[in-house]
């Protein structure tokens, strides 16, 4: 849901939607040997206005839908100062330690600039799909790609 040009989490497993071409393009991941990984910040829950479970019960439902298992949510707003909430890069190498992945041969792609920033601030190639939200884009370097499809066809080499 998008509102006032900012996209808006789901509040409930009923509201979650599946954008076209994610569940291909998490399953040309896997047949790849890569793990896909959701990094998200869900300040809500600071903010009052949802709960761990809530959040919990919206990544269970992307899961049963994608195939992808692993979350790391960051559960802070902006004036927490935490290292887990993006645009710093703290839950990608967290993700990397407790999942052994080898950031040297891993991406981000994201919608949101924050996405990008924590990415590159990890080292990592990044892909920006760009919904044309009304808030500022990342800063370069990043491959700009119209969605997760796309982005996973040109890290395939496809």
């Amino acid at each position: 849901m998008i509102e006032a040009g900012v996209p808006k989490p789901p509040r409930s497993p009923l509201e979650v939607v599946i954008l076209d071409g994610v569940v291909e393009a998490v399953a040309i991941l896997k047949e790849h040997k890569f793990v896909p990984v959701v990094v998200t910040n869900q300040p809500d829950v600071a903010r009052g206005d949802a709960t761990v479970i809530e959040i919990e019960a919206v990544n269970q439902r992307i899961q049963s839908l994608t195939t992808i298992k692993d979350f790391y949510v960051c559960f802070h707003d902006d004036f927490d100062a935490c290292e887990c909430r993006k645009p710093k890069p703290g839950l990608i190498f967290k993700a990397a330690k407790d999942l052994e992945l080898d950031l040297s041969r891993s991406f981000m792609i994201g919608d949101r600039w924050k996405d990008v920033a924590a990415g590159l601030k990890a080292g990592l190639d990044c892909f920006f799909i760009d919904h044309r939200y009304g808030e500022r884009a990342p800063e370069q370097p990043y491959t700009g790609v119209s969605s997760l499809l796309e982005a996973v066809k040109l890290i395939i080499g496809d």
